[in-house]
């Protein structure tokens, strides 16, 4: 199986070695994200304050998600490079030292976190109640943490070695075992006790940790390109640094995107429990829009990883192109649907009046520039998928700091209603990032890079 995802890769039609790679990855982002919106639905049927809660968990959840992000830009970079170089056992040891790292990086950041996460929610000086709810919602995601990383760590692995299908049948089951539990746990069926905002928490953390049981059985079985047996789980301190040391520019980039977060989700909390709501909901939707760009740009990440290794650097230049083109296409014709049934969508996870009136602005003010955002993602993915992390973390570093935070800031003392200036600083922020991802991988540089 290996085999033949490496020739078609590396060979043959690029249109078709893009989309047999970005079908799966897009099936599984889509899965991926169905989870949260289904959390969303049912949540939503407890009022705006569950809702804000789990928005604020999810911010909270993506500061301490950076260095896993990291660790997995480093996985797909370097397995992928081995697996088009033919080095298979290689690939499967590097993948083998991804996961024990995965789950140090569970344990320390779960036990930190659960301590952090009371302090850390004082932050947004939200309701006393809502408050309660989000440390509750995060403590039991957190309690589930690696699980995750396995299965986050495990799935980018196996796309690095070009195979894409096996974390999407995981997701599956995952959605399937989710959709089930979720209005049991919440609401109390079948004779369980309600659990509100917690049912939904320990709903989505028992699905992960099947999904991830589906990925560690796969990548021990060696019937999916990568071969993970036990002796490759024991401790090689300079691959796990290897790793590190390739992502820790991703890592930085990450830390950079969630503390911003951060900033943006005070700015909006200081706006009300409607804005909290709506903000919460919109980036979900917004995440869905991006979807595409994800599936793109992780199938060009694996494509130019695998040409590199393959010594053929034209055809990860051209994959990159293609990639991006066909995801601009697609962006297109979603964010204008997306801008045109906005209220409608909004309504969907909350029928509030004042989260409609909120989320719409936001949907039809930014929405239509997110096509940056699909092209950043994309060419970034790419030239991590080279190595060259260095790249994407300067541009989002300037992007998001040097512009986003402090024209936010600005914005939302000068304009009225007050979101709306925040809206408008993340349309022109991710302009930019898109120009100037687009400009950096057009210099060539990515193609130099030694692992």
């Amino acid at each position: 199986m290996a085999q033949d995802s490496h020739n078609h890769i590396t060979d043959g039609s690029l249109l078709r070695a893009i989309l047999l790679l970005a079908g799966p990855m897009m099936a599984s982002s889509v899965l991926q994200n169905v989870q949260s919106l289904i959390d969303l639905f049912w949540v939503g049927r407890l009022g705006a304050g569950s809702v804000a809660a789990i928005s604020m968990s999810g911010t909270m959840l993506m500061l301490m998600f950076p260095v896993v992000l990291g660790l997995a830009t480093g996985t797909v970079a370097i397995v992928s490079r081995h697996v088009g170089a033919g080095e298979m056992d290689e690939a499967s040891r590097v993948a083998g030292q991804s996961l024990l790292a995965g789950v140090i990086i569970g344990v320390v950041t779960g036990v930190v976190g659960w301590w952090l996460a009371p302090h850390v929610v004082t932050l947004f000086h939200a309701d006393h109640a809502v408050a309660e709810l989000a440390i509750a919602y995060l403590r039991i995601n957190l309690a589930g943490i690696v699980t995750m990383i396995l299965l986050f760590v495990g799935s980018s692995a196996m796309r690095g070695a070009g195979n894409a299908t096996v974390p999407m049948l995981a997701m599956i089951l995952s959605n399937i075992i989710n959709i089930i539990l979720d209005p049991i746990m919440i609401f109390g069926l079948l004779g369980l006790p309600a659990m509100g905002v917690r049912g939904a928490a320990v709903a989505t953390v028992l699905a992960q940790f099947f999904a991830m049981v589906i990925i560690m059985v796969a990548m021990a079985s060696g019937r999916t390109g990568l071969h993970v047996t036990l002796p490759r789980w024991r401790p090689h301190p300079l691959t796990m640094w290897r790793l590190l040391r390739i992502g820790m520019p991703s890592t930085i980039q990450m830390v950079a995107r969630s503390l911003m977060g951060v900033v943006l989700m005070r700015l909006v909390a200081g706006c009300g429990t409607a804005a909290i709501a709506a903000h919460g909901i919109g980036m979900r939707l917004h995440m869905m829009l991006l979807l595409p760009a994800f599936a793109f740009g992780n199938a060009t990440a694996t494509m130019v990883g695998q040409n590199l290794g393959a010594e053929r650097p034209e055809r990860a230049h051209r994959a990159a192109w293609m990639a991006t083109g066909m995801d601009v296409l697609v962006m297109t014709v979603a964010a204008i649907a997306l801008y045109i049934l906005a209220p409608s969508l909004i309504g969907f996870f909350n029928s509030d009046t004042d989260v409609v009136e909120v989320g719409t602005s936001m949907m039809r003010i930014v929405t239509p520039f997110f096509i940056f955002v699909g092209v950043a993602i994309v060419l970034s993915r790419a030239l991590m998928g080279a190595g060259d992390t260095t790249g994407p973390m300067v541009t989002t570093l300037v992007a998001l700091w040097g512009v986003q935070v402090p024209l936010a800031i600005l914005l939302a003392r000068v304009v009225e209603p007050a979101t709306d200036g925040i809206w408008w600083a993340m349309a022109i922020a991710i302009t930019l990032h898109g120009l100037m991802n687009t400009a950096w991988f057009m210099t060539g540089r990515w193609r130099q890079v030694t692992l």
